[in-house]
């Protein structure tokens, strides 16, 4: 698949990231090297200082611009430096954590707080940066799915209900906005990630699964990227990315 390289690079915006070794700053890596200018945010301003500064240490332009997803005032004010900076040509949506618990045991502010970061999130990021590409009539605004935004499992009803709700949102946007010159899309990974939680949280798994048994993160910003270049007549909503070797 050949992406069509934008005219006008300008800036993109990455949220929900954290470790180095995770999929919002491969994306983020991915977007640099293509050569816009990526601003990073994710809630712990050390780690997205890291990630921000590998950028630049490679000779590419990168902003940390730590933020909580869920406040309208720290979004708001993040893409005000963005927009000062330049057009906003993508925005890329990564928040939201897994969390798998018996729903008996599950409190209401467990459930509340999956929904808020993954979907009420989502929808003010979503909303937020609209805004801005509105006025110009183009831009990319791009959604973290999981296997989870299809389908619900025992011991996930939290993470279910943000990543249906999530799905659900950038549907409507697209709906709404892409007459208008915005291409939105979600993007479902249905399957384990070959990063730092997973290889922290469970290492041997990555052995278990055998070469290419996870999903390689570069593998996943290449789709990212892509989706970013795709010519107007023939736009994806929602693509769905999972290992070789992966059931389904």
């Amino acid at each position: 698949m050949s992406a069509v390289i934008p005219t006008s690079p300008g800036l993109a915006w990455v949220v929900g990231v954290g470790a180095s070794a995770g999929l919002g700053a491969a994306v983020a890596r991915r977007f640099a090297a293509g050569g816009l200018t990526v601003f990073v945010t994710g809630r712990t301003p050390a780690r997205v200082e890291i990630v921000a500064g590998e950028i630049r240490a490679a000779g590419l332009r990168a902003v940390a611009a730590a933020g909580d997803v869920t406040s309208e005032a720290d979004l708001r004010a993040i893409i005000a430096r963005i927009e000062a900076e330049g057009p906003l040509e993508a925005a890329i949506f990564n928040a939201g954590n897994n969390h798998r618990q018996p729903t008996l045991e599950m409190e209401t502010s467990r459930f509340e707080a999956l929904w808020r970061v993954g979907c009420l999130g989502g929808f003010i990021f979503g909303r937020e940066t609209a805004r801005v590409m509105l006025e110009r009539g183009r831009g990319t605004l791009l959604f973290t799915g999981a296997s989870a935004s299809l389908r619900g499992r025992p011991h996930f009803a939290g993470f279910a209900a943000a990543k249906a709700g999530l799905r659900a949102v950038s549907q409507s946007m697209a709906r709404e906005f892409g007459p208008k010159g915005l291409h939105v899309a979600h993007v479902v990974i249905d399957g384990a990630i070959d990063g730092e939680r997973i290889n922290t949280g469970l290492p041997n798994l990555s052995r278990q699964k055998g070469p290419d048994g996870l999903l390689g993160l570069d593998a996943i910003a290449e789709a990212y990227w892509y989706l970013h270049g795709q010519q107007r007549s023939a736009w994806s909503q929602e693509i769905d990315l999972r290992p070789f070797s992966e059931s389904f």
